[in-house]
């Protein structure tokens, strides 16, 4: 369905307006089914990206910093989101015996569980938007984003 339609436009749309319309449109689909995947494990988009940042740290800490570089959406309170995973039990936290002033952050074994959990539902779903277009198409439209996105 064309983005006018959608939005019920009754007015022309020029190419830059409905592309950044479709691209937050698009995103908003996107998050909604994914986090449909994510509530029966009580995460937000955001934890679940704190999770994977640090399971790719293949069982070293990461420090706040190192967590925000990685970070999606760069204007995550990186703190209140690992406060949050610590009461869940997914995440440690200890000060780093180097640097009193630096915090480390480590995923638990349930963490790990838990993104094991997801991992095949999160492909899934991955998938899924992925399967109206062939694998021409999904190279291009990566180039097209990455080169849109430059500013």
């Amino acid at each position: 369905m064309k983005i006018e339609e959608i939005i019920k436009s009754t007015v022309a749309l020029d190419n830059s307006k409905k592309i950044i319309l479709n691209l937050m449109y698009t995103q908003n689909v996107i998050a909604e089914n994914f986090n449909e995947i994510l509530k029966p494990y009580d995460l937000s988009g955001e934890q679940y990206n704190v999770l994977r940042i640090l399971r790719g740290q293949k069982g070293m800490p990461a420090n706040m910093c190192v967590i925000q570089e990685r970070m999606l959406a760069k204007t995550s309170n990186t703190t209140r989101l690992v406060d949050k995973l610590l009461l869940k039990d997914l995440v440690t936290r200890n000060v780093c015996p180097d640097n009193r002033r630096k915090i480390e952050v480590l995923i638990t074994q349930k963490g790990l569980d838990v993104l094991a959990e997801l991992d095949q539902k999160v492909t899934e779903h991955e998938n899924r938007f992925a399967e109206n277009l062939n694998p021409e198409e999904l190279e291009q439209l990566n180039i097209l984003l990455e080169k849109y996105r430059k500013q």
